[in-house]
């Protein structure tokens, strides 16, 4: 590495609800401990992959939903500080983590490091409709939505609506506890549409989004930290080849792609807002009108973050951690060509997307090297953890996806 990391300062992965089988905090352990960073995580036990790997050196087992009071987690929090006992870099890995961090700053701050940011921001750009008003604001493209506010609007939006149509939760803090979808949900139909809207009580909790049809479309991604100025201090570009639940979840194969028109509409919008820290957005290329639409925006590391590493060795967490420790930040250019494969999701996404229509005409015909998101050769016991933890509860998951797909629906649980 043309660099070295301080490793008097440790990092903490910050996850909040029961969701073990989480490649990204496991590949963040293994980024910083490899560079002997001091590693701890917040694991739902003592057996999570997270948990088993030779990086970390310490679990704090503790359980979650993401719906506790911010006043409690925050106090956790604290204590685990305490416990570690010298400041320690935050790795949110989820938005609940984000949101708690960027709104308690200033109780955080004595014992821990993070970028400094407006503290509503990450809340709004979590939020569909925040985000959507903040494309809007700014002129970035973003796919056609609606609010309803009621079970009328929501009539009165099937009566001239395109369908297929997309619904998705409108605030990313209620898919925890009551949630209107289970995730991003396509509707066939205007009876489709009404029959789940019944279920969705006096002030629906919904985005209505048109869909973007995936024969018209190409998924890339960007990932990229950025500094106290908004300035970009590592920045990627990549294409999805697949995702499951197939082309609303979780990214389980994709390529890293040069795409400078997508970097600069990233750098553009994100000065605009004056954001600060690491970021994963997901944005859908619509072959119809030649924009890139914004569909996500999740203020913290993507769990498929180590797909993406410039020629000097730097990813998004490692350049988070160099910035927040005063250490410079190595330029280079990303690693074109190189390959992220979620093993335990890929095989099902392949069988899937066989039949859909899709096309990645941006994706290489070879790639240049493979990045997987379990298996590692100085790290085998993440990925032999996750197996005996997926093979049965995974099978049932995959295949209860898989017939929701089948119907013609298809639900996330990003």
């Amino acid at each position: 590495m043309p660099f070295e990391a301080d490793r008097d300062v440790p990092g903490l992965i910050v996850k909040f609800g029961d969701y073990p089988l989480h490649h990204g905090g496991v590949g963040a352990i293994r980024s910083l401990g490899r560079l002997g960073v001091p590693m701890y995580a917040i694991t739902e036990d003592a057996y999570t992959p997270a948990a088993s790997s030779r990086y970390l050196k310490k679990a704090f087992v503790w359980p979650t939903t993401g719906a506790e009071e911010p006043g409690h987690l925050v106090e956790g929090l604290l204590r685990i500080g305490r416990r570690i006992g010298r400041p320690t870099v935050l790795v949110p890995t989820d938005e609940e983590a984000a949101v708690l961090i960027a709104e308690h700053q200033e109780e955080l701050a004595g014992s821990f490091l993070f970028p400094r940011v407006d503290p509503a921001l990450p809340r709004r750009l979590a939020s569909k409709q925040g985000l959507h008003e903040l494309c809007v604001e700014y002129g970035i493209p973003s796919p056609a939505s609606a609010f309803p506010e009621s079970y009328e609007d929501v009539v009165a939006f099937a009566d001239t609506a395109r369908f297929p149509v997309v619904a998705k939760n409108r605030e990313a803090f209620v898919r925890r506890t009551r949630p209107a979808v289970g995730g991003t949900t396509r509707i066939a139909t205007r009876e489709g549409l009404l029959v789940l809207a019944r279920d969705w009580g006096a002030r629906p909790g919904v985005i209505l989004q048109e869909y973007l049809p995936r024969e018209e479309a190409e998924d890339w991604i960007v990932h990229a930290c950025f500094d106290q100025d908004a300035s970009p201090l590592a920045m990627f570009t990549g294409v999805k080849v697949r995702s499951w639940p197939p082309h609303a979840g979780m990214t389980a194969n994709a390529y890293v792609v040069d795409n400078p028109e997508l970097t600069d509409l990233a750098a553009r919008f994100i000065k605009q807002i004056g954001y600060s820290g690491i970021i994963d957005l997901d944005l859908r290329f619509d072959r119809r009108d030649g924009q890139y639409k914004l569909l996500d925006f999740n203020p913290r590391m993507g769990a498929q973050f180590r797909l993406f590493e410039n020629e000097s060795g730097v990813d998004v967490v490692r350049a988070m951690h160099l910035n927040l420790t005063g250490r410079p930040v190595p330029e280079g250019e990303q690693r074109a060509g190189h390959r992220y494969i979620v093993e335990n999701i890929d095989l099902p996404a392949l069988l899937a997307y066989r039949r859909s229509g899709y096309t990645t005409p941006h994706a290489p015909a070879t790639a240049s090297g493979t990045e997987l998101a379990w298996l590692a050769g100085d790290d085998p016991l993440p990925f032999l953890t996750m197996l005996a933890r997926f093979v049965r509860p995974g099978a049932k998951h995959l295949y209860q996806l898989w017939r929701t797909n089948r119907r013609g629906s298809s639900t996330s649980t990003k």
